[in-house]
Formats: C-alpha cells, structure tokens, sequence
C-alpha cells in the first residue's frame, strides 16, 4: 500500500498551502510546445517582465512565501528577475533546462538535462532541495535520478491530492496480471493536480488549451478543494500550481488574491514546498512512535 502521512501545522492553522510558480517563460513554448514564432516567445517575455513582478508584489502584500520552479533556460535568460525572487526570500526548485518532457529520454540524456539545470541554479546561487518535472511525468529513471542527485523532495505525481507521500516504481507494467510496486523511496512526493494548475483553463494555446474559462469557475474550484481540506483532511497540503504569463493577467491576479484573502480567514499555513517537506512525518513512523 502506497505509505503516506500528515504536515505537522503551526498552532491555530487548518491545512498547509503551498502557492507554486513555474516560471517558464519562454522555454515552456519551445520544449513543451516547439513553438518558436515571435508571438509565444512574447508570451515567455510577458511571464518575466510583467506576470512575476505582479506576482512578487501581491506576495510581499500578504506576507507570503511561495516555492518557484524554475527552468534554468529562464535563469539564463531572466536572470535579473530570477536574483528578485531569491532576495525576496521565496525558495526555488529545478525544473529541468528547457522544460523538457523526460518521459522517454534514455537515462544520460535525463541525466545531462539534470545536470545543465543545477549548473544554471548554481549561476543564481542556488542550491535546491526539490524537483519538478516539467511535464509534471517521469521517465522510467526519473525517481533514480532524483535520489542519486539527493533531492529530499518532488512535486510532479499525482498518486494522492491532500498528503505527501513515498513514491514507488512500478517495476512491472503488465495488461494480463497485476502491477508490481517496486518499495517506497526515501524522497517525499508533494503531489500535484491538474485541477489545482491554471494553465489548462486560463491559457490560450491554438489548436491546445482553451484557456478562455471564467475566474469565478476556477475561483470556485480552487476554494471547493481547499474547503474540502479544512472540513476533513487533517495534516493536509494543498498544492497550487501557478505561471506568471497566465495567473499574471490582470484579470488571473485579482482572482489569486481573492483565493488568498478566503484562505487566510479559514486558516491556511501558506508554506513552500521545503518547509511542508520538513513538517512532514509518515503514518508509519506515527503508528511506530505511539
């Protein structure tokens, strides 16, 4: 069975919140979309010179650290912007190089793409403690990797949506018996949900995403999900997954706040994905412990 467990919250608050920000600029259009035209790399340059500072300043606003994933395509290119964010205290992960899908690289070439993201994290001075994959989706070496190169931590997988907890290989994938589990790694999985992402709904992408949905409908969704955890998840995380060139609009960003104010009044720890990481124990050990 799939080992998971509870943050441990600061007295008085209800659910870890963790506000995401994948900040990837240009680099999302050309290694996730191979989209290269002057129009999407527009985009990219509206994501730094105009969505991330509107993001800073709403969370210098309300005191809120936040965790930003951050490709090193965008270091290099950002690098400017990029120093802002880590002076402003806010914790930055990797997030590959070009926003690359690892999904069906072989184990150097995810590797290299490892390596050429640290070497650009190391540019900004910064060390990181997690990952996230770019295309929210591993490649059969992926956990490896992760744990050869010491990460304590990843938020890419979906396998619970309001708990950390121990990601496993299927070591077997078979269609005429049952899936094999490969054992729970020591790495933390901080799990995602598209449901929890604004891309889908609020970023128009021809021939892709519609991206033209109502705020009051994704505010909605989002408050649903977090109300959920306040009411029946004890030791929660919810995980939201945000992009400046999108939650950045102005219409995006009235709605985040928004989100934000509901939350502070029921609660919330606004947290990164390091301190949840630190605040996380397994029911296991628990159980063990009691």
């Amino acid at each position: 069975m799939q080992r998971s467990g509870k943050v441990k919250l600061p007295a008085g608050k209800k659910v870890a919140v963790n506000i995401g920000v994948d900040f990837d600029a240009a680099s999302v259009w050309m290694g996730t979309f191979d989209r290269f035209s002057p129009a999407y790399l527009s985009r990219g340059e509206f994501c730094a010179e105009v969505g991330a500072p509107r993001l800073l300043q709403l969370f210098c606003k309300y005191g809120i650290t936040t965790t930003w994933c951050i490709p090193g395509h965008t270091i290099d290119t950002h690098m400017e912007v990029c120093r802002e964010i880590v002076a402003a205290g806010h914790e930055i992960c990797h997030h590959g190089y070009a926003h690359e899908n690892p999904t069906h690289m072989s184990y150097e070439e995810e590797e290299e793409i490892l390596l050429r993201g640290f070497a650009a994290l190391d540019r900004l001075g910064v060390k990181p403690r997690g990952y996230r994959s770019p295309a929210w989706d591993y490649s059969p070496n992926t956990l490896k990797l992760l744990e050869k190169h010491g990460f304590s931590y990843d938020s890419s997988l979906m396998g619970n949506d309001l708990h950390p907890y121990r990601p496993r290989e299927v070591v077997e994938i078979n269609m005429d018996k049952a899936n094999v589990f490969g054992p729970p790694s020591r790495i933390v999985e901080i799990p995602v949900s598209w449901y929890l992402d604004d891309f889908p709904t609020q970023e128009y992408v021809i021939g892709g995403a519609e991206g033209m949905r109502s705020t009051q409908e994704v505010f909605e969704r989002w408050r649903d999900i977090f109300d959920y955890a306040c009411d029946h998840e004890e030791g929660a995380c919810y995980v939201l997954t945000t992009h400046p060139q999108t939650i950045g609009r102005a219409h995006n960003i009235q709605m985040l706040e928004k989100l934000i104010q509901h939350m502070e009044s029921r609660g919330a720890w606004f947290a990164t994905l390091g301190e949840i990481y630190d605040a996380y124990t397994d029911n296991e050990a628990d159980a063990s412990s009691s």
